[in-house]
């Protein structure tokens, strides 16, 4: 299948570019590089010992986009490309808004124009907002309370509006958990610029020692041991579900969603103490005061992608932390290692 992905440099985008070779896809790469870099890709080919299509560009430039949609004529697309910091998104919502919805938009109008009805869209469980039950289920109401997570659920709305004024076509969402983790070779992995904003990558960072030491937010929560608990999933195993969904897409119209997690959470002292056995050393914390706006667990009920899509996360907390460790520990300053 001729198979699209914008953002396909990015941590996510990556893996699931490997997966998508290692299955035969043809595949062009859309990406503007803001929050990736292009040694992702030739990671990638070696990887693969495959090659693909990569255009430099921006899901916003309408006549790029369209010009690249119109040579190419992808039969489904692989939405990556957007903003993804909680905390950036509530000092730059504009921006948010005009990547993560602007540009879908755009998109789909490049979609039109080249005769392609077949989309897979990057979402995320944010889009649920606080949970009024645990684990969420797709059935859980969407209250997102943060921009990111709005401009994501706006997102959703905008593909579901298209489904149903276009017959014939199909967009499968899939909510994230956590994902975590790195490819099996050490050479593609998380590599977040600046401060990172998730909990591995910053563990990983002190492990490697650009980093003093990890600070909790609260340990006061109702969980085990007090600290938030999340569902985290082996970025490999997300990679699996994007082919399977793109699978279903081929076969089903309409809109889907699908909620990717384990089903199961894991706390803050626990994925560190998982981090510390597979780096082989104890790392250094502290217990500060909580964030505002956080909660104290979020896990999926994934039964619905084992159900239709045949999907269920294989990899455990130690897969996920060695592999992390391993791209880390190879890759201390993460792809500008290489430079």
């Amino acid at each position: 299948m001729r198979v699209l992905l914008t953002g396909g440099a990015g941590y996510i985008g990556s893996h699931t570019l490997v997966e998508l070779l290692a299955l035969g896809h043809q595949v062009c790469v859309v990406d503007n590089y803001a929050n990736s870099a292009p040694e992702a890709l030739t990671r990638v080919r070696q990887i693969s010992n495959r090659d693909f299509r990569v255009e430099e560009g921006d899901i916003r430039d309408r006549d790029r986009l369209t010009a690249i949609f119109t040579d190419f004529r992808p039969e489904a697309v692989i939405h990556f490309a957007g903003l993804k910091a909680v905390g950036e998104g509530e000092e730059k919502p504009v921006a948010y808004y005009d990547t993560n919805v602007t540009g879908t938009l755009v998109l789909l109008e490049a979609m039109r124009a080249s005769g392609c009805g077949k989309i897979i869209f990057s979402s995320s469980a944010t889009v649920y907002g606080n949970p009024l039950y645990l684990p969420y289920d797709e059935a859980h109401p969407c209250s997102p309370t943060n921009v990111y997570g709005r401009t994501k659920y706006m997102a959703e709305q905008v593909l579901a509006d298209w489904v149903r004024a276009n017959p014939g076509t199909g967009a499968v969402l899939l909510r994230y958990f956590n994902p975590v983790g790195a490819h099996v070779s050490g050479r593609i992995g998380e590599d977040p610029q600046g401060i990172p904003n998730n909990l591995l990558p910053f563990i990983a960072q002190v492990a490697v020692g650009r980093r003093a030491k990890l600070a909790i937010f609260g340990d006061d929560y109702d969980t085990r041991d007090g600290t938030g608990l999340r569902d985290y999933i082996h970025v490999a195993d997300l990679a699996r579900a994007h082919a399977l969904a793109l699978d279903y897409a081929a076969d089903h119209t309409g809109t889907e969603v699908f909620n990717i997690g384990t089903g199961t959470g894991t706390t803050v002292k626990e994925m560190l103490a998982a981090f510390e056995r597979a780096c082989g050393h104890a790392l250094a914390y502290e217990v500060v005061a909580r964030r505002p706006g956080d909660i104290a667990a979020c896990y999926a009920q994934p039964e619905k992608a084992e159900r239709l899509l045949g999907w269920s996360a294989t990899r455990d907390l130690d897969d996920m932390c060695a592999s992390a460790w391993k791209w880390q520990s190879e890759n201390p300053q993460g792809y500008r290692s290489e430079e």
